[in-house]
């Protein structure tokens, strides 16, 4: 629960410190901008809420690692969700009314998270896992996307470093080994999940692995 509050107070602490312009400048996220990936994280904080209220009556399905369909393969862009949420950003208009929402609804997920019971199950996607697992699930998604939100905004703070570690931890899980201790989390977690091609000397350092990579998380 520590872990989330954590990533999240710090994905929605650098969302709150950018200026309007930089909301027009590209992210991590392929043919995003800035302001898609926050209109994005918006979606994602009702998905929290949502989730944490709606209890199930069954033993976990799936847990933090298995929560993630892996793919060989990229997203296409065709997602009908990807577009919308594109839509979406731009009729935001003004970056303070996108900050504004994010913060609104941001800040009720969070408080959601921390007044869940860790051992409660819980329904999404089709799926049941308990509240733990699902949060868990959840620090790898603020922690590579709080990398996609400064990919290209040199000035933004970073992800904390108790953050980049418990994500790292999890992709291993997902991926079904350890990675080389000689890349840093930040490489780590952005060469295996594609957000950038490896270095010679890290693609070399990865050969040793027998993750197949690069993981695509959807």
């Amino acid at each position: 629960m520590d872990h989330f509050s954590q990533a999240w107070n710090a994905l929605r602490a650098a969302v709150a410190g950018l200026a309007g312009e930089d909301f027009a400048r590209p992210s991590g996220c392929t043919g995003w901008l800035v302001r898609d990936l926050v209109c994005h994280l918006v979606i994602d904080a009702q998905d929290v809420l949502i989730t944490l209220a709606t209890p199930a009556d069954a033993p976990p399905t799936r847990d933090a690692a298995s929560y993630w369909e892996v793919s060989d393969a990229p997203p296409s862009g065709d997602d009908p969700l990807d577009a919308l949420t594109v839509r979406l950003a731009a009729a935001y208009q003004d970056p303070e009314l996108l900050k504004f929402h994010l913060d609104d609804v941001g800040s009720a997920a969070g408080r959601a998270a921390v007044l869940a019971d860790p051992d409660l199950t819980v329904g999404t996607r089709g799926e049941v896992l308990t509240v733990a697992d699902y949060l868990s699930a959840y620090v790898l998604e603020w922690t590579l996307h709080h990398l996609d939100l400064v990919a290209h905004l040199p000035h933004a703070p970073r992800p904390p470093a108790a953050s980049l570690s418990r994500a790292r931890e999890l992709l291993e899980r997902i991926a079904g080994a350890p990675f080389p201790a000689a890349l840093s989390d930040t490489d780590t977690l952005l060469v295996a999940t594609g957000r950038r091609p490896p270095a010679p000397t890290e693609r070399t350092a990865l050969a040793a692995t027998t993750a197949r990579l690069p993981l695509f998380l959807g």
